[in-house]
């Protein structure tokens, strides 16, 4: 009995101790990326002298309490950002940080451009990202619907009276601002939308539409279904972007609203599909 209480505590002690450890290991890496601003797996295996193994789980952990971004092969950590407009001069925190003053004009020419296909009174759906919370923006004070999952659109249109906003339910994921998972898809069953708005993270030459979140892809997939007109919201450096979960094809698309320098061949497979492509 005596030997038996030992070896119990001494492997909660172990444990205990491993606990500390993996904590210490995890607050390193974020101090690592807070200087850095990202860094690849293999680079935090070498500065903290642990296996890949170890940093992959590690960030997977850190990434599912929403103190980083995992990315492919490494991770970020998404800064926060405040703007405000004339008409609202209250400041709304984007989903996360855009890169820059030129990226940010150009999410706003697209947001425009996104709410000029909107007619008063439609059911509009808005997707996760960092574009529609400007689109967003541009549907203020109009007498339209507006679905999302997207806590960034709900920033924005939280005070509007005109707009009416319905929040899907779901699993909130606080890295990025929004609520995802199976609550959300069974919300979306209940739903037919005039026109989808969507988000991707890359359109390859081929015109396959895709993304790198794959609790996000099915969400995706069902807001075209559930849609009368799909419009595809991605700049040029969407093309060709990252990711591997394939959305659907450009020519599923009935509108592209892009920026200067998409690769052509790309663009002309929508158009060849009868799709209208916009330049913001």
């Amino acid at each position: 009995m005596n030997i038996l209480r030992k070896t119990s505590k001494l492997g909660h002690f172990a444990c205990y101790g491993e606990h500390v450890i993996s904590n210490a290991r995890r607050s390193r890496i974020l101090d690592a990326l807070a200087q850095d601003g990202a860094a690849s797996v293999r680079e935090l295996a070498e500065r903290l002298d642990v296996s890949e193994s170890t940093i992959r789980r590690d960030l997977q952990t850190l990434d599912r309490n929403g103190e980083l971004v995992r990315t492919y092969g490494g991770a970020v950590v998404p800064p926060r950002a405040t703007t405000t407009t004339p008409d609202d001069p209250e400041s709304v925190e984007l989903p996360w940080a855009v890169d820059n003053e030129v990226e940010t004009a150009l999410k706003e020419a697209m947001g425009l451009q996104a709410a000029a296909l909107v007619k008063d009174e439609q059911v509009v759906l808005l997707d996760i990202g960092t574009t529609t919370p400007f689109v967003a923006r541009a549907l203020r004070g109009r007498p339209v619907t507006v679905i999302t999952s997207n806590i960034g659109v709900f920033d924005v249109l939280r005070n509007d009276d005109t707009v009416r906003l319905v929040m899907l339910g779901g699993v909130l994921r606080r890295n990025y601002r929004s609520l995802v998972g199976s609550l959300t898809q069974s919300a979306l069953e209940q739903i037919s939308a005039d026109i989808v708005f969507l988000s991707c993270t890359g359109v390859r030459e081929n015109g396959a539409v895709v993304d790198n979140m794959a609790v996000e892809a099915p969400i995706k997939q069902k807001m075209i279904e559930v849609s009368d007109r799909s419009v595809l919201l991605a700049s040029a450096r969407k093309f060709p972007g990252t990711g591997s979960l394939r959305l659907c094809s450009i020519s599923d698309i009935d509108v592209l609203i892009t920026t200067e320098g998409a690769n052509p061949l790309t663009t002309q497979l929508c158009r060849d599909a009868g799709g209208k492509v916009v330049l913001a």
